[in-house]
């Protein structure tokens, strides 16, 4: 049974929603703006500090846990359907990621649709690997995650890296990937009644506006598609209660068929991107704890 403080949270998710679900529509400025909601739903960890940096001309911000390593790097893409979002909404997450890994998290401000759709994000994420690498960060010191559009930026990166004939990073996990610029996956429907936060119809007009005029099936927009050999071990978590659950395990099955040691978790009645919650919500806390154990290994920490 979900915890208090997730029922809690997922009726600050719907308020949230409903935000941006208003007739007229808000103007775009208004939805990036909205997104403020949903960084106020954790808590601001202690021993962190945010440091802002251009990374090879895109913004970013570094969180940084009192003791953490300084030579081992998580490279981490912000959500928002590529349309809304931005990694200042974000500090507290990545900040609880930074103490529960024990390295820097790099925070990056990838540029958006409708502005830059794709393949922007995937060559900003890119080009932010490439840019550690070039500080002297070893690439097995390299971890990447995301979440929601960012955790299907998380895939495509590993894929652009891996067709470019560039390293992989040590080890990547995705939270609640969107992969599918289709809405294709069974959860669409049957947890439609379930998440508070993501619907069908919302996620086809981001597809539109970032993936604009394109091919919808396009690997480094819709993972989905992706021919995983090759690519970097992952931990995929998602929550029970999500549409996109099915992004998920269609994702992990694919990769799994392809070679890749991958294995996902799903976390019962859990809302899209519940992680949000951390230092709030035991569920959220046990998430980020259960990131930082899969990571730890992988980057030597």
């Amino acid at each position: 049974m979900a915890s208090p403080e997730a029922e809690a949270i997922k009726g600050e998710l719907e308020a949230f929603a409903a935000s941006l679900a208003t007739d007229p529509p808000p103007e775009l400025d208004e939805m990036r703006a909205a997104y403020q909601a949903l960084a106020d739903v954790g808590a601001s960890p202690d021993g962190v500090t945010w440091t802002d940096v251009e990374v090879d001309g895109i913004p970013a911000i570094w969180a940084d846990a009192e003791g953490g390593a300084q030579d081992r790097v998580l490279l981490y893409v912000h959500g928002g359907g590529y349309v809304i979002g931005a990694a200042k909404y974000y500090k507290w997450l990545t900040g609880h990621l930074a103490k529960a890994i024990g390295c820097r998290v790099l925070n990056l401000d990838y540029r958006l649709a409708p502005e830059n759709p794709h393949p922007a994000p995937v060559t900003d994420s890119v080009k932010a690997f490439q840019w550690l690498r070039a500080q002297g960060i070893d690439a097995d010191h390299i971890a990447i995650a995301g979440d929601s559009a960012g955790g299907g930026l998380t895939l495509a990166t590993l894929l652009s890296l891996r067709d470019q004939g560039l390293e992989q990073p040590a080890a990547a996990t995705p939270i609640s990937p969107w992969a599918d610029m289709e809405g294709l996956g069974e959860s669409m429907t049957s947890n439609a009644d379930k998440d508070v936060l993501v619907g069908k119809e919302m996620l086809g007009a981001m597809a539109m506006l970032f993936v604009a005029g394109g091919d919808p099936k396009d690997p480094l927009a819709a993972p989905i598609y992706g021919d995983y050999s090759g690519i970097a071990p992952m931990y995929i978590q998602v929550g029970g209660d999500e549409t996109l659950l099915d992004d998920t395990t269609r994702v992990a099955a694919k990769a799994e068929a392809d070679g890749v040691d991958v294995r996902y978790e799903v976390f019962p009645e859990m809302q899209h991107v519940f992680q949000f919650g951390a230092g709030r919500m035991p569920e959220a806390d046990d998430a980020v704890a259960k990131i930082g154990a899969f990571l730890r290994p992988h980057l030597g920490l």
